[in-house]
């Protein structure tokens, strides 16, 4: 099987789009989870018409959707872009400008043609690096306007006593550089209450979000920051919180009630960890959901030093939170999509008139299927594709292969390199 994440232009088979109108994009025959087939029309980065197949003409562009199934796309909100793609690095993982931009950049591509069209990516501050790191993503960001969002959350790592501040007041300026959020890792603090009381203290002042590492294992801390976190706008995130999932259940839905009551959101991260928690496993998404806490799911580290085989992927990260941690497809999948987004602070989205234009198409009927074997992907960024993904499996004919009888042996054998006869399957 081979897959391009890049943005080829779409095989003849998948519908072949035309240029007449750039700002008009007809997405036709795309299956829906409810079972029916539709066509999509896109105008000015949003959706402007859902019928019936066939019933809507093609203004612009049309994409022949014939075998897809439609959904929103997925948003990712925990990644790393600093330390992204760095896991076979010969030596310390380099924080020069160049190669910080670099990998950011690739590992933003690499997710966006997974499917998320906004990610949130965690970016440390301060130490010897500064905000050199910080800087080097936020020009990643430019770069790639019009392709995906890409929000950059400043990650200090002490706040206070003598050595935190500096890391104070850098805080402060990235976000005037351009950070949309700030976070941090209050474990790693000498005070971490003091830690929360900074980070909340800055992102009220700038009026930003806060997302916080923490491995969720201390009740009483948990506590205290869910309790100094309730009602801030416009919102706290934490994760991984797989610590909780350590703790008996009387205590752990304890903490999730505390959780519940304060408005706070976890990001688990079912792919793996990051390098601010050393501790594996995942939060538990059942007792979460259980007690009223709004549970996304993000990746986490992406081929660096703390997952060397992340993948970046959310519907990786949805198809595990389904066949280990016992969620229903749909849920699953609306972790990393409309509950990611509105961790995140994003417009909610559906195949809808009106709804913003952020879709995925993936090869498959279902929504079980398409979480099992999702090969085949178009994504859709304000309103139009942006990158696709085509897989194309092939098999031998295994039978003659093996000499078996009243099967046709080929009159030749083919040329070394040559690829197996066989049919071809589109995955």
């Amino acid at each position: 099987m081979s897959a391009d994440s890049k943005q080829p232009q779409p095989p003849p088979e998948d519908g072949a789009a035309t240029t007449a109108d750039s700002t008009s994009l007809l997405l036709s025959h795309a299956r829906l989870t409810d079972g029916r087939t539709v066509d999509v029309r896109l105008v000015g980065g949003r959706i402007e018409a859902v019928g019936t197949a066939g019933s809507l003409a093609a203004v612009g562009a049309r994409v022949d959707l014939t075998g897809y199934l439609l959904l929103p796309a997925a948003a990712e909100p925990h990644a790393h872009a600093d330390t992204a793609l760095s896991a076979d690095s010969p030596g310390p993982v380099s924080y020069a400008p160049e190669e910080v931009q670099r990998r950011a950049t690739e590992a933003a591509l690499l997710q966006l043609g997974h499917g998320a069209t906004a990610q949130r990516a965690h970016v440390r501050t301060g130490d010897v690096h500064g905000l050199g790191p910080l800087e080097a993503v936020l020009q990643a960001r430019r770069s790639l306007r019009g392709l995906v969002d890409l929000t950059a959350v400043a990650v200090p790592r002490l706040l206070t006593g003598v050595a935190g501040a500096d890391g104070l007041a850098m805080l402060r300026d990235a976000v005037k550089m351009g950070a949309g959020v700030v976070g941090g890792c209050p474990d790693l603090d000498p005070d971490p209450s003091g830690y929360v009381e900074a980070v909340l203290e800055v992102a009220a002042e700038h009026g930003v979000p806060v997302d916080l590492h923490t491995d969720g294992g201390d009740p009483a801390r948990l506590a205290r920051l869910a309790a100094m976190a309730g009602g801030l706008r416009p919102g706290v995130s934490i994760g991984p919180c797989a610590g909780l999932g350590r703790l008996p259940a009387d205590v752990a839905r304890r903490a999730a009630d505390g959780l519940a009551a304060a408005g706070v959101t976890v990001v688990c991260l079912p792919q793996g960890g990051c390098g601010s928690t050393e501790r594996r496993g995942s939060a538990p998404v059942r007792l979460l959901r259980a007690a009223g806490v709004r549970v996304a799911a993000g990746s986490g580290a992406l081929r660096d030093v703390a997952n060397p085989v992340g993948r970046g992927d959310p519907l990786e990260a949805a198809y595990l939170l389904a066949s280990l941690g016992g969620i229903p497809p749909e849920e699953a999948y609306a972790a990393v999509s409309a509950e990611a987004r509105a961790a995140t602070g994003l417009p909610e989205v559906r195949v809808e008139a009106g709804f913003p234009a952020e879709l995925l198409a993936v090869r498959g009927e279902r929504l079980s299927g398409v979480l099992s074997l999702a090969y085949s992907r178009i994504v859709v960024h304000r309103g139009r594709v942006v990158a696709r993904t085509s897989a194309v499996r092939e098999y031998c004919d295994s039978a003659a292969a093996l000499d078996l009888p009243r099967q046709a042996r080929p009159e030749r054998p083919p040329e070394p390199g040559s690829p197996p006869a066989g049919p071809v399957v589109r995955s």
